[in-house]
């Protein structure tokens, strides 16, 4: 995949609210080079652990809410399963603004989606908490309820949701520097490209089955969709540039 270059107007604001350039080599996914700013592997530089406060904070507020959903219910199966709908709801919202963040950046350029642009790694390991604590809510939901949780369940979500955690858990790991540096740039492109495409594609079959019969999952849709779209128009514009 070609590295995808920032127009000089949106660089100048890059510049301005973003602090250009970083120190070394990259900021977030994205590096100076010959007068023009290219997408790659995230920042290996120290400069970003002030943004860490962000991770952190989300990761309380999933925590926090995952807490009063459970113990509000007094831990009953059905407290547990709203669990279960919160952190998968939580999850996609975070990986939708991971996902279309740097295009956000790119099409409707402010300082809020250059915030999300910058801070789209620690987004990213919030979804990857977020869908930890899913997943431990449905290991125990499994074993509150082993019938009802055969009958929520089939081999093809197994199959999916399997890959989609594969996924997670590689890209979760190489959003480091030290192993993002192990990994390389190359296939650290090739792994969380495939692998977010993975993801998109698992929550719109999971949602996609869901809203067929309750319109309440049509927001979820409608935002998986808008997200894959600006995805797409910041590629298809990209080559345009080029």
């Amino acid at each position: 995949m070609a590295a995808t270059t920032i127009p000089e107007s949106m660089q100048a604001r890059l510049t301005s609210v973003l602090q250009w350039p970083p120190i070394n080599v990259s900021d977030d996914y994205i590096y100076r080079s010959g007068g023009t700013m290219n997408v790659i592997a995230p920042s290996l530089t120290a400069s970003t652990t002030s943004r860490w406060w962000l991770f952190w904070l989300l990761a309380a507020i999933i925590l926090a809410l995952s807490g009063l959903v459970a113990f509000g219910g007094d831990f009953s199966v059905e407290a547990v399963r709203r669990v279960i709908r919160l952190t998968a709801q939580m999850s996609l919202v975070l990986f939708c603004t991971a996902f279309s963040a740097a295009a956000l950046a790119r099409h409707l350029p402010s300082r809020s989606t250059l915030f999300l642009r910058r801070h789209r790694r620690q987004i990213g390991l919030a979804f990857a908490f977020s869908h930890g604590v899913h997943a431990i809510a449905l290991a125990v939901f499994s074993r509150m309820d082993p019938a009802q949780f055969d009958d929520a369940t089939d081999p093809a979500m197994f199959i999916f949701g399997g890959l989609a955690y594969l996924f997670i858990v590689a890209m979760a790991a190489t959003s480091f520097d030290r192993t993002a540096a192990w990994l390389g740039s190359r296939a650290w492109r090739l792994l969380h490209t495939v692998g977010g495409y993975d993801i998109w594609l698992t929550f719109m079959i999971a949602e996609g089955k869901r809203a067929v019969h309750d319109a309440y999952y049509w927001p979820y849709v409608v935002l998986l969709v808008a997200a894959l779209a600006m995805r797409w128009l910041r590629g298809n514009s990209g080559q345009a540039a080029r």
